[in-house]
């Protein structure tokens, strides 16, 4: 039947039958197979013109229509159902009619392996062959290989059982076996007994107990000539089971066609999955014009998106810390360059500008030259497993996760990172693929994501592709899009968020300005020309120093002499004038409120200066620490409005707009560089530009300390080094942490007071706090918390115990056990908390006793005094230290909030 069979015959069928060749070409020919004269009319002779390359941007559309191809990419494709030849009906039929059903097979078929299924069964029969195999080329040019696609297909085999998938596939590399041989030489193989050939591979046999005879092998070839595949039949059933000539000719005809399907399905798998990823560009674009307002919103919408697209078990986003700045201080642009012309003055905290550059001057961040300068300030973590949730790991997390490495690496290289399990532990070490978490990583694939400035400002990591396969070039081509718009999308992000910064941050200028100026010049005139008092004579080296009976002018003064005898003005040359003005200024910059006053800085700045001398812990910090220390102090509450952060966010200020933490921390430190930045006011011009930026630093840092917030999260490490018997303090961190514990220790030092001052000091604490109750209840319409509602001030003397067994307690007896010089601290806080224990009791007693219904003295004409300790709680109604609250672990978040 197929002995004539050949490219004559072929031609001879054709040339008779026009009609059918015009037909098959209008339907299925590509733009660039046409006659001499361009068209597909009825051709007057044989002769075809075949173009080498096709070229797919002229003439007619694809053969697939648009619903077609619709139907097949959403999966609703309605399948035509062939009734497949048996062997007689195969057998029975002449070569013309066999390759015309081959070629009605091509033309309806849009699945190759339905295809290519069906070919290799027909060959069976044809050849009288027991079974055959298809393997297809994967890889880049340098790397090729085989994967088996079709396996032991025989004449009654179905097309499930012989398929394989990407994680039941073999792979065999170029050169390796016969079917690898016959793909890197092109050549055909004809093997009458394979056992005796070295090229065949017996444990294939050993395993399944297949006995392989003979082999016929033959590389399928695309119009290029390239190879791309190699199909291969196995045992001969009839004769001397040895496949012969006209069998290698009925078997390479029939992969010519079986070439052109592999082709032309191998383009529409292509076109499918560029349909499919214009449509993830398409939705993600949508994504980034929709959501700017959020940036953690955006790459949730983002990665969601793209679920279906990526096809792998874990997405991670990683962002930088330049990508997630919201503290306000990287601001560029257009914006930022108008304000900071008409608002230079006020917006120089906005930059931290250093006095000794250029005002446009900008600081360019080091490159990274390592992996531990690469910080990530966010992740987000999406597991296919979950549903579609994405988790956002902690700091800590991200910190220890050994794919955030990976991730650290393309950062520090600037180019992709597509590794296998082997090349992760050749790279990063054997264990790296474990997370913490028991995670196992067997490839990933990892893109920078690049800012409008060419500026890497995260990654994006997808971990172990669902089928189990390596990464392939599709799926770097499809994360690179997903990361271009995940960088855009930060980019309008951040610019969407830097502009309504910087007009809460406007806001926040013209509000200051219109309170706050500098100090006036006759003042200073005034000040510089007045004697000072000395340390000794007024005090100020006692830890029961009493500021009361001081007019506001000799606390001015007094700050001047702890300054000069601290030897801060000569050894920084601060001239007089300078120093008398800031003070001045500072001084004026705090408004009229209860408590969070001027006084109360000055007083922080006293117990300051006397745990530094008095205390001894002068000996462990420089000079310039000491500065920056005592600067610290006198501007750590400073504009501070008599209401606390949580007020703040309630409220939704200006300042909570501007700051996401510690919101009234940030702004005392901001409104201190103020000040320094204001003309006459820099007591830092005379450093050097490292030793400003340095006292900068240690400013920040213990302003922001003074956030009770801050001081649970570090308490813990000081109290291991105190019990470790620490007593140098000079590696960096503990320095630094010594700092933040004399901030807060000075913060609430009016807990450590004699009972005399500190009764009059709570009284004060507890009024700001009941205005801001009244606040909350009038404007808000909430009821405050205990420690602000005046409906429950007589609770307050329960509370300030618990406030200072929570906090003040701690705290001075660590200090008093590494120092003993400064065991007075500690012993003022006991012996208050014995007062405020006493007031707690009368109270709890009063409430537990029975009403007695007897006449009272007055009702017998009798004039009755209240005795002492009436007289003491009701002068101590509504009193409580600052920060006070309950002492349970449970609620120190109270104590945070009153800050």
């Amino acid at each position: 039947m197929t002995e004539n069979l050949n490219s004559r015959n072929v031609e001879q069928y054709l040339i008779k039958n026009p009609e059918f060749l015009k037909s098959y070409l209008s339907k299925h020919g590509a733009p660039d197979i046409t006659h001499k004269d361009g068209s597909h009319s009825e051709p007057s002779s044989p002769e075809i013109k075949i173009k080498r390359l096709p070229n797919f941007t002229s003439g007619r559309i694809n053969s697939i229509t648009t619903s077609i191809f619709k139907k097949y990419v959403e999966g609703n494709l309605e399948r035509i159902k062939k009734t497949s030849k048996d062997r007689n009906q195969l057998l029975s039929m002449s070569e013309d009619e066999v390759f015309m059903e081959l070629i009605r097979d091509i033309s309806t078929e849009l699945d190759v392996n339905v295809l290519c299924h069906k070919i290799l069964k027909n060959v069976s029969i044809l050849t009288r062959s027991d079974r055959g195999s298809l393997f297809l080329v994967r890889g880049s040019k340098d790397n090729r290989y085989l994967v088996s696609k079709l396996f032991d297909v025989t004449e009654v085999s179905t097309i499930s059982e012989s398929l394989h998938t990407e994680e039941t596939e073999i792979i065999v590399p170029f050169g390796r076996g016969i079917a690898g041989f016959v793909a890197e030489s092109k050549d055909t193989v004809n093997i009458k007994d394979a056992y005796e050939d070295p090229r065949f591979n017996k444990d294939v046999d050993l395993k399944t107990g297949y006995r392989t005879h003979s082999i016929l092998c033959m590389p399928i070839l695309n119009y290029e000539g390239e190879v791309i595949g190699v199909a291969q039949i196995i045992n001969k059933v009839t004769g001397n089971h040895e496949f012969t000539k006209q069998d290698e000719e009925v078997f390479r005809k029939y992969l010519i066609f079986c070439g052109i399907g592999i082709t032309n399905a191998q383009l529409f798998e292509l076109s499918v999955q560029e349909y499919k990823r214009n449509q993830l560009l398409l939705n993600l674009a949508r994504g980034v014009f929709e959501e700017q307002t959020s940036l953690e919103r955006l790459i949730q919408k983002v990665m969601l998106d793209s679920q279906d697209m990526l096809k792998c078990e874990r997405c991670t986003v990683y962002l930088t810390e330049d990508s997630t700045n919201k503290g306000g201080k990287n601001l560029t642009g257009m914006f930022a360059k108008i304000l900071k012309k008409r608002f230079y003055k006020l917006l120089a905290l906005a930059v931290h500008q250093d006095p000794h550059s250029e005002d446009d001057q900008v600081q360019v961040k080091a490159k990274p030259t390592s992996t531990k300068d690469v910080l990530f300030s966010m992740a987000f973590d999406l597991h296919a497993k979950d549903g579609g949730n994405i988790r956002i790991p902690s700091a800590a997390e991200v910190a220890n996760s050994r794919n955030a490495e990976i991730a650290r690496h393309v950062v520090l290289k600037g180019t992709p990172v597509n590794v296998s399990e082997i090349e992760i532990e050749s790279m990063f070490g054997k264990v790296v693929g474990f997370e913490e978490d028991g995670y196992k990583t067997k490839n990933m694939l990892c893109m920078p994501i690049f800012n409008n400035e060419k500026k890497i400002i995260g990654v994006t990591q997808l971990v172990n592709k669902l089928n189990g396969v390596p990464f392939n070039e599709n799926d770097a081509n499809i994360i690179e899009a997903f990361s271009i718009f995940t960088g855009l999308g930060i980019h309008n992000c951040q610019m969407y968020e830097n502009a309504c910064r910087l007009m809460a941050k406007q806001t926040v200028a013209l509000e200051v300005l219109s309170y706050h100026a500098t100090a006036q010049q006759d003042e200073t005139d005034k000040l510089v020309s007045s004697e000072f008092p000395t340390g000794q004579e007024i005090g100020l080296y006692t830890f029961e120093f009493n500021d009361i009976p001081l007019d506001e002018l000799e606390t001015v003064k007094c700050t001047i002499t702890m300054f000069t005898e601290a030897n801060l003005l000569a050894e920084f040359k601060i001239p007089l004038e300078v120093m008398c003005r800031w003070t001045l200024s500072v001084k004026k910059n705090y408004r009229p409120v209860t408590y969070h006053n001027w006084r109360h800085a000055f007083n922080v700045t006293q117990t300051m200066f006397t745990i530094l001398y008095t205390g001894g812990l002068i000996k462990k910090f420089e000079g310039l620490e000491v500065l920056g220390l005592l600067v610290a102090c006198l501007c750590h509450d400073l504009d501070h409005r008599g209401t606390n952060n949580a007020f703040q966010v309630k409220v939704a200020s200006p300042l909570a707009m501007l700051y996401s933490t510690s919101v009234m921390e940030h702004h005392h430190f901001d409104h201190c560089i103020m000040i320094l930045n204001s003309e006459g006011n820099n007591i830092f011009q005379s450093l050097s530009p490292a030793q400003y930026r340095n006292v900068i630093k240690m400013l920040e840092h213990a302003i922001l300390s003074t956030d009770l917030a801050l001081y649970f999260k570090k308490r813990g490490d000081f109290q291991k080094l105190v019990q470790s018997g620490e007593t140098e303090y000079q590696d960096p961190y503990k320095k630094d942490l010594l700092k933040a514990m004399m901030m807060t220790a000075c913060d609430v030092a009016a807990i450590t007071k004699p009972w005399e001052i500190q009764e009059k000091v709570a009284q004060l604490v507890a009024n700001e706090f009941f205005e801001q109750g009244d606040k909350e209840r009038s404007e808000l319409g909430e009821t405050p918390m205990a420690m602000m509602d005046r409906e429950k001030k007589d609770e307050l003397p329960k509370m300030q115990v618990g406030f200072i067994d929570a906090i003040c307690l701690p705290i001075y007896k660590m200090f008093a056990e590494m120092n003993q010089k400064l065991s007075p601290l500690y012993d003022g806080v006991l012996d208050n908390k014995k007062h405020w224990q006493q007031l707690a009791d009368i109270h709890e007693h009063e409430e537990t006793e029975p009403v007695q219904s007897s006449p009272t003295p007055e009702q017998n004409g009798i004039s009755q005094k209240p005795d002492s300790k009436e007289l003491k709680r009701k002068d101590l109604d509504g009193q409580c230290e600052k920060k006070g609250s309950k002492v349970t672990n449970s609620k120190k978040t109270q104590f945070c909030i009153l800050l």
